[in-house]
């Protein structure tokens, strides 16, 4: 299968390391084999060989920065565009790995609907494209006989998108609840067991779980995101962000934490959708609720079923290995979905 990568920042090389390092166990348990023929970055630079690029040259020069670190290969070229790669026509698959804009989606969209017109699979990391035209970018690829897939988009490799379209397929979800954001999910664990807000923010940004600027996070539009891709891929709903009800954990208090805790409850970030709509608040939970115990940056969502109840999963949220196998997971179904060649 030979794939063009869209960013190679953390969740790209995590994706290339276990293409490099798997790559015996795949062929063997899987008949799977892929090849990274195409890289496009905005900092580092592009690269394309239609042969394949060789992977541990590629991320040590990633490494090192930039892409002008890449030894010279037959057949190798710098500085295509997106485009350009699209057009060559020999790619099976798109794999979009560039940092999320949830504002309008660009540039990774306008990418997208291109590879998609030219019969390219679609895989996703970065939420916006989902986000934001997940029902435009499901017809077209519909009508251009390809898969397009997001597993790594809700929960990181953490398998929410397969659990409901697959494994629940004979079920109706009725709703969908969880803990979506791990940076919040750490603040609010660390402020339990007796920190303040300030400095289990600043923890987290030491550890790496948030960033800088942890807007994004603090203030629910992360989880804001994976609100829309559940309500619009599960339900069918058409939402946008105005549509959604947002607030963060920057007005939660240690006094309220202490509260909660004389209650029997605690507070977690929680994201909702419904067919009618979806939330992100934070909300006291009674310690029985089953998203009460999931602590850290650790992440779980619940879905609520006609025929088994409620089912509740619990993983990682991030990390560039778990994304990473979250992206090798989508190309695998990509791969059976084919069948035999």
């Amino acid at each position: 299968m030979k794939l063009i990568l869209i960013g190679f920042g953390v969740v790209g090389q995590g994706f290339a390391e276990i293409l490099r390092d798997k790559a015996v166990e795949l062929k063997r348990k899987h008949g799977f084999a892929a090849a990274i023929i195409g890289v496009v970055t905005a900092s580092k630079g592009a690269l394309y060989r239609s042969d394949g690029l060789d992977i541990p040259a590629l991320l040590e020069a990633a490494h090192g920065g930039c892409f002008s670190h890449y030894p010279d290969q037959p057949g190798l070229r710098r500085g295509w565009s997106a485009d350009e790669m699209i057009a060559a026509g020999e790619a099976d698959a798109l794999v979009e790995v560039s940092p999320t804009n949830l504002e309008t989606a660009q540039p990774a969209l306008d990418i997208c609907k291109l590879a998609l017109d030219a019969g390219m699979h679609l895989v996703l990391a970065n939420k916006g494209p989902v986000a934001l035209d997940h029902a435009n970018l499901r017809a077209q690829a519909r009508a251009k006989g390809v898969q397009m897939r997001y597993e790594a988009t809700v929960m990181a490799g953490t398998p929410t998108m397969h659990l409901a379209e697959d494994a629940l397929a004979g079920c109706e979800i009725l709703s969908a609840r969880g803990i979506l954001n791990g940076t919040t999910n750490y603040i609010l664990t660390q402020m339990e067991s007796g920190m303040s807000y300030e400095g289990a923010l600043k923890q987290a940004q030491e550890l790496g779980y948030a960033e800088t600027d942890p807007t994004g996070d603090v203030e629910g539009w992360d989880a804001a995101g994976k609100v829309l891709i559940l309500a619009n891929a599960l339900f069918g709903a058409s939402l946008t962000m105005a549509d959604l009800d947002v607030s963060g954990i920057t007005h939660i208090s240690a006094a309220d934490i202490a509260e909660a805790r004389a209650a029997g409850c605690r507070y977690k970030l929680i994201a909702s959708a419904t067919a009618e709509g979806g939330m992100v608040k934070a909300a006291r939970l009674p310690l029985a609720d089953p998203l009460a115990s999931v602590g850290g940056s650790t992440n779980a969502i619940t879905m609520k079923t006609d025929l088994l109840g409620d089912i509740t999963l619990i993983g990682a949220g991030a990390g560039k290995l778990e994304t990473g196998g979250a992206i090798l997971a989508d190309l695998l179904a990509i791969q059976r979905a084919a069948g035999p060649s």
